[in-house]
C-alpha cells in the first residue's frame, strides 16, 4: 500500500468519525452507531473510488469494502479513546 492509498483510506475514518460524533449528538441510539458508520464509510469508499486517482480498489464492491472497514476503524477509535480515559491513561 502506498501513501496516497494510506492518506485516502485515512480521510474516510476521519471523515466517518464526525459523522459519529454527529450521530451520537441526535437522539439516535448508541447501538446504530457502528452501522451508521460503516456505511457511509462504504459510500465514501465508492465515492473516493471515482474521485481519487490513487484510490487503493478499482472496482466498487472492494471500494465498498474498504469505505465499511475504514468506517468501522473511526468506531474502533473511539472506542480505544474512551477506554484510555476509562483507566486513567489519558
Amino acid at each position: 500500500m502506498e501513501s496516497a492509498d494510506i492518506v485516502s483510506v485515512a480521510a474516510i475514518v476521519v471523515i466517518v468519525y464526525l459523522v459519529g460524533e454527529a450521530v451520537k449528538a441526535m437522539t439516535i441510539a448508541n447501538k446504530w452507531i457502528p452501522v451508521i458508520c460503516g456505511a457511509v464509510g462504504g459510500v465514501l469508499g465508492v465515492l473516493g473510488m471515482f474521485i481519487m486517482p490513487d484510490f487503493p480498489a478499482q472496482d466498487v464492491l472492494n471500494a465498498a469494502a474498504i469505505g465499511i472497514v475504514s468506517g468501522l476503524a473511526a468506531t474502533g477509535v473511539n472506542q480505544v479513546g474512551k477506554q484510555l480515559r476509562r483507566k486513567g491513561g489519558m
